[in-house]
């Protein structure tokens, strides 16, 4: 039977990490189209991220990103998130936009220049120590363009040599996430494409490497809750990138492209009981809002989340169980179908509302005013974006 009591209980512990640079300008390979009170300083970043945690209730944590979040004094910058009520979340290190990284970074074929990198991810588990942030997200550009450019299994020898140096300087309860891309902006060969490389290297490495998973980094078609279903399994599914993808690495709006996909893999999870916060899964937002207004979007997409993991808790599990044992196909995906067009929208409405939120929080935000006084107060300076 359906417990909405429980639903409830569950989506009150929810937590969905945002990422600092989605509050930033950003675009295409084209063009970045600038936005009035966008950021200039990651305090702005993390301002903005306090509001979407406090229109929200399950947003308590922001990613940064380094070196487009360099400060000189990382503790205070997680005193000020503190203040601001916020936490400080995944590091991502950024060893892509370097000329020295034309042919690699990690695996590059020139030792000193994989030296670099690697003491870039080093310096970013420095942050870390000081922040208090417990995930090292690393995702490769690394890869090539032709057929002979380079070897493949020397490139991979070097990422597990450069994996294992970074690994080993984790503190205890620290750990690494890694990401993986089909293609772009290696076409050829990308040293990490799936998440069979990334898991087998974090096999490797140890018990504190997990897979990132880049909803948006598959090639179409791609089963993404059987990768979910696998990875949960073998202890070692560790963090999302939400977005939503129609061709390649779109970085559109979780749930934009296809709401039933972001519930099948909200399915998995809650199937697995891998929605509590010990259960080790970060879900964190990865995404470019171009054109549209960049708090908004944050916030719909967090709502967007919070829709899918609601009609994955109201699935019948015990009706569901009972259709798979006797081998009723239709009546199972009966079961999962009843869920996912059940309208949640006033379940998260009262939940809100019971919390003390006001139950529309995109409305709360153009009500608030907070868009109108940065585009006022953010005047001067040099904006975030792509690099900065």
């Amino acid at each position: 039977m359906i417990d909405q009591t429980a639903a409830k209980s569950a989506l009150l512990a929810q937590r969905i990490e945002t990422p600092s640079w989605a509050y930033a300008n950003s675009g295409t390979r084209f063009k970045v189209f600038a936005q009035a009170g966008v950021p200039r300083t990651p305090r702005e970043k993390i301002a903005d991220a306090a509001v979407v945690h406090q229109l929200t209730g399950v947003a308590p944590t922001v990613a940064l990103h380094i070196p487009w979040d360099r400060v000189d004094d990382y503790a205070e910058l997680a005193k000020f998130a503190a203040d601001a009520g916020l936490a400080l979340g995944a590091i991502n290190a950024n060893v892509f936009q370097d000329d020295d990284y034309k042919l690699g970074s990690v695996t590059n074929p020139d030792p000193r220049v994989r030296r670099k990198a690697i003491d870039h991810l080093l310096d970013c588990v420095d942050v870390m120590d000081a922040t208090g942030s417990r995930d090292l997200k690393l995702w490769f550009s690394d890869g090539t363009n032709y057929p002979g450019q380079d070897s493949i299994r020397a490139r991979q020898d070097r990422l597990a040599e450069a994996l294992r140096e970074v690994y080993d300087r984790l503190g205890e309860h620290q750990r690494m996430l890694l990401e993986y891309k089909l293609f772009e902006p290696a076409f050829y060969t990308m040293d990490v494409p799936d998440w069979g490389t990334s898991y087998a290297h974090c096999i490797e490495l140890g018990p504190r490497a997990t897979v990132c998973i880049d909803t948006g980094h598959h090639a179409p078609g791609t089963n993404i809750e059987f990768i979910v279903a696998f990875l949960l399994r073998a202890g070692r599914l560790g963090a999302f990138d939400f977005n939503s993808r129609f061709y390649a690495d779109d970085d559109l709006m979780v749930g934009a492209a296809d709401p039933f996909q972001l519930f099948r893999i909200m399915h998995e999870i809650v199937a697995a009981d891998a929605l509590r916060a010990d259960a080790g899964i970060a879900f964190m937002l990865d995404q470019c809002h171009n054109i549209e207004a960049k708090i908004p979007a944050i916030i719909r997409s967090v709502l967007n989340v919070q829709e899918a993991t609601a009609k994955a808790l109201l699935v019948d599990a015990e009706a569901l169980a009972t259709a798979q044992r006797t081998g009723d196909v239709l009546g199972a995906n009966a079961v999962l179908m009843d869920a996912f067009a059940t309208d949640v929208r006033p379940l998260l409405r009262e939940l809100r509302t019971e919390q003390g939120l006001d139950p529309d929080p995109v409305a709360a935000y153009h009500r608030s005013g907070y868009q109108q006084r940065i585009e006022t107060d953010r005047v001067g300076g040099v904006q975030a974006g792509w690099g900065a």
